[in-house]
């Protein structure tokens, strides 16, 4: 189940990647159309601010995956593996599993009230689909829940199966589990 999830995590982050290159491409085309060609479109302003939430939101679970998240590792750095593991087990334990479900759970009826009206943009030539992005904002907390248990186990089994089966400590939580 580790190496599904792990999969789809690394599927959903490669489909992100290309989202920026979308993302970069909206970006040229509104600023050359506004500023070199005087005109400007509402909607394809909004679809960069619509990529740019769906690169944030949809990428923290591929980032956790990737041990990319920025840390301040005055201590963290001179840990040992297994010291590492346990600070990742618990912190994912204590805190990125509450923060996870407490967002799931805060965004729930405002999101379901934006899908109830199907919620468009304020601008009048605004994209109409403000439901599915505000949608992002379950989407990112579930991603993110599903692979924080996956970090959380893959730390668990690196921190506890030495003292089960007797092997190696020294090995990294990744090197672990592949």
């Amino acid at each position: 189940m580790i190496n599904v999830i792990d999969k789809f995590t690394d599927l959903l982050g490669k489909i992100i990647s290309w989202l920026t290159v979308v993302m970069l491409l909206n970006v040229l085309i509104v600023v050359v159309a506004r500023y070199f060609l005087g005109f400007g479109s509402i909607a394809l302003q909004e679809s960069v601010t619509y990529l740019h939430c769906a690169v944030f939101m949809l990428g923290l679970s591929y980032t956790l995956k990737h041990d990319g998240h920025v840390r301040v590792d005055i201590l963290y750095r001179n840990y040992s593996n297994k010291n590492k593991a346990m600070v990742n087990f618990l912190g994912g334990l204590f805190f990125l599993v509450p923060l996870s479900i407490l967002l799931f759970v805060t965004s729930w009826d405002y999101v379901l009230a934006s899908w109830s009206i199907r919620e468009t943009s304020a601008e009048n030539n605004g994209l109409p689909f403000v439901y599915l992005l505000k949608s992002l904002m379950l989407v990112m907390p579930l991603t993110l829940l599903i692979q924080g248990l996956v970090e959380i186990l893959r730390n668990g089994m690196f921190i506890f199966k030495p003292l089960v089966s007797g092997q190696d400590s020294t090995k990294s939580t990744k090197e672990s589990t592949m």
